[in-house]
């Protein structure tokens, strides 16, 4: 199965100038940096011992930030490298105040390409974080004696039917873990099916919250906000930004001073979403952190990474996107630790035990059509937002999972570096 995926594989990264040509327009590539996927490195790895951490996009490299802002302090750690897939996620590693972390998109999951990353960084050690799998960089990690490990290890009931499919390709693959930290219990039950030898359940690391973020929005923007009867769409897919716009028109009919935040998943769909709000009679204001006159808008919308947390410090009411679409919803903790009450779709399969814990605290209700999403908004404009309680249970739990998550990863390093 290895041949065959190898196989693939180098048939895509035929198609690669046309697949980053079409992701530069749609700006969903750095025009600086994308060239990084194919080996052409824009850091020096510099001496000393480096650590690699790797997650996709935004929402693993924050689950893992507060692990970092740990080990940063660890004397006989040179360099952390971190690496992920997404511009957006690039953006927010931007943003932090890292002074042993080096940035890299990942690689392209050829035999060539993960070769030739791993001769340049050299890593002690490896994490992976969620559900992370590529294969040939795997082998190469295995060939080279690189201890290779999974933090926050997520699969579903669905992708491990999938990996079932193929028992011996599999096993090879998920084998060569030396320690998974699962996310569930759910997930440390299918990992363990599926071959990995070593799977602990700690807690689930998007609990802890990051130290290095600063919470800053402008005065005249509070001001603003302030003046305001303000509920916020986060994380929005295609169509969902639309929902909320005629819940807005809706709404306004009872609520004269609404404002709706929204932050779409991928803003360089802003101009987009723009069009389409504009087309339902909605004035929009896109987002400027230093703006100083806000004309009358229906639609504040942000067009930046890594400031969600500052909305949702003064706003407590959001819906969470990607859950109206098949996309399995979004990480709600975030949103939970500013004592937001939380809306969402459906569809959120990616996070069903996270949502099970909010529920029994009445801080997620879930919506399913306009209906039912008016109803709960003018709901929770009466009612007094009073979670303060969750909010400190959710920071204690976090803080808890933190410091065990740390306490075996710094385990596994005393024998590593």
């Amino acid at each position: 199965m290895l041949s065959i995926y190898r196989i693939v594989i180098n048939l895509i990264l035929i198609l690669t100038p046309i697949i980053f040509i079409i992701r530069l327009l749609k700006k969903k590539e750095d025009p600086k940096r994308f060239k990084e996927k194919l080996c052409f490195f824009s850091k020096e790895r510099g001496n000393g011992k480096l650590i690699w951490f790797h997650g996709a996009s935004v929402g693993e490299i924050k689950s893992v930030i507060p692990i970092i802002e740990k080990l940063e302090k660890n004397k006989k750690i040179n360099k952390i490298l971190l690496t992920s897939n997404t511009l957006s996620s690039s953006k927010v590693i931007q943003k932090l105040n890292f002074k042993k972390v080096i940035h890299q998109f990942f690689p392209i999951d050829t035999n060539y390409h993960s070769k030739k990353f791993l001769d340049y960084w050299k890593p002690s050690v490896v994490f992976f974080i969620d559900s992370e799998i590529w294969p040939n960089m795997y082998s190469n990690l295995e060939k080279k004696e690189i201890p290779i490990n999974l933090l926050n290890g997520r699969i579903t009931r669905k992708t491990y039917s999938k990996w079932s499919l193929v028992p011996g390709f599999s096993k090879n693959i998920f084998s060569k873990f030396n320690l998974c930290l699962s996310s569930s219990n759910e997930s440390k039950n299918l990992l363990n099916k599926l071959g990995v030898k070593k799977v602990k359940f700690l807690g689930n690391l998007k609990f802890s919250e990051t130290e290095n973020e600063k919470l800053e929005v402008n005065n005249n923007l509070k001001k603003y906000f302030n003046s305001k009867k303000i509920w916020c769409a986060s994380s929005t897919h295609p169509s969902e930004e639309i929902f909320c716009g005629k819940i807005h028109n809706e709404l306004k009919k009872k609520y004269k001073n609404l404002l709706t935040i929204i932050i779409p998943r991928h803003v360089e769909r802003v101009d987009e979403i723009v069009s389409e709000l504009n087309k339902i009679n909605l004035k929009v204001q896109i987002h400027d952190p230093k703006i100083k006159n806000i004309n009358d808008v229906d639609i504040y919308l942000v067009n930046t990474y890594g400031e969600t947390k500052s909305f949702y410090n003064f706003c407590k009411i959001v819906f969470l996107g990607g859950s109206l679409i098949n996309r399995g919803g979004q990480n709600p903790l975030e949103a939970a630790r500013f004592g937001c009450n939380i809306l969402h779709g459906p569809n959120v399969g990616n996070f069903n035990e996270i949502y099970k814990f909010l529920k029994r605290y009445n801080m997620s209700i879930k919506v399913s059509n306009n209906n039912k999403m008016l109803f709960i908004l003018k709901k929770l404009f009466q009612k007094k937002n009073n979670t303060k309680k969750i909010q400190k249970k959710i920071n204690l739990i976090g803080n808890n999972i933190l410091k065990k998550t740390y306490l075996e990863i710094n385990q596994l390093l005393k024998n590593e570096i």
